[in-house]
């Protein structure tokens, strides 16, 4: 044994061919990587790839909602999921709960 430490995922590539060939092999790091942390570099990946936070995807399924309610089992289904998105978004997003008569001015907020 030549070598001091395993490499399973270098011999796995090696073993397919692919080892040496990576997209950006060769070419610097951009200056952008460099100027931000790791946080900042993680939002941007994951801005670039769609993600989105579950709350950000909860907040636009409750935007369609409100703008489709009706009647009151609406406003209840409506009311769960808002408390539901304020238990996971950050404290500055939340928002209050609707009523049925303050309807128009909820699908303002939302």
């Amino acid at each position: 044994m030549d070598r001091k430490y395993n490499d399973l995922i270098g011999d796995i590539l090696e073993g397919a061919g692919e080892k040496d060939n990576f997209k950006g092999k060769g070419k610097p790091i951009s200056k952008e990587y460099l100027q931000m942390d790791t946080y900042q570099h993680f939002q941007k990946i994951a801005k670039d790839a769609g993600f989105l936070p579950p709350w950000l995807k909860l907040q636009k399924e409750i935007s369609q909602l409100v703008h489709l309610c009706k009647t009151e089992q609406d406003v209840k289904i409506i009311n769960e999921k808002i408390l539901k998105h304020n238990r996971i978004c950050p404290p500055p997003m939340q928002k209050n709960i609707i009523a049925l008569k303050s309807l128009e001015n909820a699908k303002k907020i939302w």
